[in-house]
């Protein structure tokens, strides 16, 4: 682990989900902060402690790549 930078999971890109509740959904991690990922899930963006997410499951990663891609059809940009 770089102390600088936080745990080395959960770079940018990659598809994650809440430890602990479904109540997010699954989310794209936007960024990195030291131990933090600001997170854009299904239901809104927050930023959330490494610790707390986990890698998406194969179902939790389709859901998400067709949610951002319906988004970037519907309102273009890169979601």
């Amino acid at each position: 682990m770089n102390t600088e930078e936080g745990p080395e999971e959960h770079r940018p890109g990659s598809f994650v989900a809440h430890t602990g509740t479904d109540t997010y959904g699954p989310g794209k991690v936007l960024s990195v902060e030291g131990e933090l990922r600001r997170v854009r899930f299904v239901h809104f963006v927050a930023t959330i402690r490494a610790r707390d997410l986990r890698e998406a499951n194969e179902r939790e990663a389709v859901m998400i790549r067709t949610w951002l891609r319906e988004k970037a059809a519907r309102y273009g940009g890169v979601w």
